[in-house]
């Protein structure tokens, strides 16, 4: 796929075409490593987007884990102010 080189500003910039974008699963403000090596250049993602569901999340849980013993002390602390 062929794209322009075009003036914007002080910079140079190309189009990426909506079907690009579908396809990588990217949008508008989203981040791209550039890499180059001799004349090949390589455009990817920064990161993988993640999507998390709630119910995966709660499936990973431990519900018979120990609190941890910062959430113990938290919770025995008395209150300090008026937030009761």
């Amino acid at each position: 796929m062929e794209v322009k080189i075009q003036q914007w500003g002080n910079s140079a910039a190309i189009r990426l075409p909506a079907t690009v974008l579908k396809q990588m699963s990217l949008a508008s403000g989203d981040v791209l490593i550039l890499d180059t090596s001799g004349d090949v250049m390589t455009l990817k993602p920064a990161k993988a987007k993640l999507h998390y569901r709630l119910a995966d999340l709660m499936a990973e849980c431990d519900l018979n884990a120990p609190e941890p013993e910062e959430l113990s002390e938290w919770n025995a602390m008395q209150p300090a102010g008026r937030e009761v």
